[in-house]
């Protein structure tokens, strides 16, 4: 994420100053990319307007308590799983600046109209943030930590699990002789009719009809992968459970 968004900014015209980062190579490969000096060392100077914290959660507190700064440097992290009460008492003007998004090295993200949940300390720096999230062209959100937590949990069904089932259906497609590709159509197409039709009222297959049949040759299928057995087994039960509980409360 820390590359991706210093190269929006950069392209919108914002003054990168300085790149802190534990790897020289790629530091400094991005500070080249935005004019910027690199440094493993987490010090700015007094006149630097807005720090971003994009590192993993596991060391966001460590770099928040080495950090040093001017008292008028707003600092943001883009944590989803944290708070403002993860900044030490040192840093005055807080803020949090989650952008909704899988981020991978190498890919170009679009952030026109990319949601991105804003958390502040104060009125000031939300205004200051708020301009910042509209010179990208994001749709901003004000979202406290409870709910950007439920809201990066959503996110982790929606793209984590959903990529590694992808991952696992390309292994059964090149078992069956046939490419990933073949799939590609179908993945579309449920996507695009996730959202006009909503995932709820277009869910189909096996599970969704209780073809108990299908499934059970399926799971037969699955003789050579324990683990995808389990996945097939859990996700049908899932559909199953969820589809009655629908057609009960209509």
């Amino acid at each position: 994420m820390a590359g991706t968004l210093c190269m929006e900014f950069f392209s919108k015209g914002y003054r990168i100053g300085k790149i802190v980062s534990r790897s020289e190579v790629a530091g400094k490969t991005l500070a080249n990319q935005c004019n910027a000096e690199w440094s493993d060392i987490i010090e700015f100077s007094e006149n630097t307007d807005i720090i971003f914290v994009a590192v993993s959660d596991s060391s966001i507190t460590e770099v928040l308590e080495k950090l040093k700064c001017g008292q008028k440097t707003i600092v943001a992290h883009t944590a989803a799983s944290f708070g403002l009460d993860v900044f030490p008492e040192k840093i005055k003007r807080k803020a949090v600046f989650y952008p909704l998004q899988t981020f991978s090295q190498g890919r170009k993200i679009d952030f026109n109209g990319l949601p991105i949940f804003i958390e502040t300390s104060d009125e000031n720096v939300s205004n200051i943030m708020t301009e910042v999230a509209n010179s990208v062209g994001s749709k901003i959100f004000f979202a406290d930590a409870e709910s950007r937590r439920m809201l990066h949990l959503a996110a982790v069904f929606a793209c984590n699990f959903t990529n590694h089932l992808l991952a696992r259906g390309k292994e059964i497609a090149i078992k069956s002789g046939f490419s990933f590709e073949e799939l590609k159509p179908l993945i579309a197409e449920t996507i695009s009719k996730a959202f006009d039709n909503s995932p709820e009222k277009s869910q189909t297959g096996p599970a969704e009809r209780n073809d108990k049949i299908t499934m059970s040759k399926h799971l037969e299928m699955l003789y050579f992968d324990n683990d995808l057995g389990k996945i097939y087994n859990d996700i049908s039960t899932s559909i199953i459970n969820y589809h009655n509980a629908l057609k009960n409360n209509e």
